[in-house]
């Protein structure tokens, strides 16, 4: 078995890893890079291989960092199937189109106004493009192997983070490895656990947060205080937010909150259709995280949604308390570029980011206390409070991330670390070194390996 790394390493996105067994080619995850220029340019290059010739695709969760260049690889000839669990092809139904249709109308505004580089800017690419992906994609069970090409397996198991999303063992011919995907947190609001991992060979595991961990702090307290300084203010809240999992979770605080009177009745705003179709996908799959019924019923009729373009530019005129909840997390396209512009250059204000922020977005800027950030061509001054809320990461921190792989009922041969900056992997790396004295490395872009089975 060969095994090519071709995303995930040296940043959190674009997370894509070829298998190669006797002729068969398997992608385990089809991500978007996203983030730096040169890390965004490579969407653009040709696909390592030619994309008709890959097989199968598994995928371990349906965010765009793992799912959304699959309609550019249908774009370039790949007709096999893309499989997955039944959540995470519910929300790639969301996501993929509607990335498509964001990166079309990124692509229409920059020919409109003129500020793009490129005569005519094209998208990478269409709606249409990720309609056609989606009938590519095949269902399946968590703890039921299948076989995606001749000869591997695949066990899908829960990983937590987001709903459907999965743990990946692939085995042949008596080897095997183990993909962690992306890893959720023992106490997440929305999300069970991860499961333990199983045995297996060669281990890849991510390192998003290697070298920090979680505050132990309430996030309804810290979401709580945000909100009230800001409306004593009289300010607006605009919280960039991923349309599946964070906002989901921002809803249930916010509607807890106001329940028991610790903020406001104020107006919350859901700007993204997208994030409230997911709402009504995490109330038909109950039994995969942790809300009740209850709790699902309210979060779909808890905010106002904004549906319209109209309705979204009125959003930015607002001149009352309000929490407004858009797209996207890394505030790197979408409505929520439009509020940032209307509402960061304004004291009173507050920018809440909910979850991770890769080098070279815009959130990372902000977080990072970027005096001004560019959107749209144009400079817009951060005078708005920043906060950031690392408690309502969906993610393992190291601590969470070494408590799973040290669950390993057998000591692998190998260890990959992947899917983080570079400091935060090669600070797991020596952790794991130290701790279990199990080869461990960090590839790099494009490296490959051969994987023996046991002798």
């Amino acid at each position: 078995m060969r095994l090519t790394f071709l995303g995930g390493t040296g940043t959190v996105t674009g997370s894509k890893y070829l298998l190669e067994h006797l002729g068969g080619r398997l992608l385990l995850d089809c991500g978007l890079f996203q983030g730096l220029k040169q890390l965004r340019l490579r969407n653009w290059d040709a696909f390592p291989v030619p994309p008709g010739s890959v097989d199968a695709v598994v995928l371990t969760h349906a965010h765009l960092d793992h799912s959304g260049y699959l309609p550019r690889l249908v774009q370039g000839g790949f007709g096999g199937r893309v499989h997955c669990t039944a959540p995470s092809h519910d929300l790639c139904r969301l996501l993929l189109p509607d990335s498509g249709r964001l990166l079309e109308e990124e692509a229409d505004h920059a020919n409109r106004q003129g500020w793009s580089r490129h005569a005519p800017a094209l998208p990478l690419y269409t709606e249409a493009d990720a309609e056609l992906a989606l009938k590519r994609f095949r269902h399946q069970a968590f703890d039921q192997a299948f076989e995606p090409i001749p000869g591997v397996h695949v066990t899908l198991r829960r990983a937590g983070h987001l709903l459907g999303a999965a743990t990946a063992r692939i085995a042949w011919d008596g080897g095997s490895i183990l993909f962690s995907g992306d890893l959720g947190r023992d106490h997440d609001l929305l999300m069970p656990p991860p499961a333990p991992p199983e045995a297996a060979d060669t281990v890849v595991v991510e390192s998003t947060y290697g070298d920090r961990v979680h505050e132990a702090i309430d996030p309804f307290t810290v979401v709580a205080e945000i909100v009230n300084r800001t409306a004593a203010r009289g300010g607006v809240v605009v919280v960039p937010a991923f349309a599946v999992g964070r906002a989901q979770a921002l809803l249930h605080v916010l509607h807890v909150l106001q329940q028991a009177n610790r903020i406001p009745n104020l107006p919350v705003f859901l700007n993204s259709p997208m994030a409230a179709g997911a709402t009504r996908i995490y109330d038909e799959h109950r039994a995969e995280h942790r809300l009740t019924a209850e709790e699902c019923r309210a979060l779909n009729g808890f905010a106002r949604v904004v549906t319209t373009v109209e309705e979204s530019k009125r959003l930015n005129d607002l001149r009352m308390p309000a929490v407004i909840i858009s797209a996207s997390g890394m505030a790197s396209g979408g409505r929520v570029l439009h509020h940032i512009a209307a509402f960061a250059p304004d004291r009173r204000n507050t920018l809440m980011f909910a979850g991770y922020q890769a080098a070279g977005t815009r959130g990372a800027a902000i977080v990072g206390g970027a005096p001004q950030v560019k959107i749209h061509g144009q400079y817009v001054p951060i005078r708005a409070e920043v906060a950031s809320l690392g408690a309502l990461s969906a993610h393992a921190d190291r601590n969470e991330l070494l408590a799973w792989i040290g669950a390993l009922p057998a000591a692998p041969q190998r260890v990959f670390v992947t899917h983080g900056e570079p400091v935060a992997a090669d600070s797991l790396r020596q952790a794991i070194e130290e701790r279990h004295r199990w080869p461990c490395s960090v590839p790099e872009y494009r490296d490959t390996v051969e994987l023996q089975a046991p002798s």
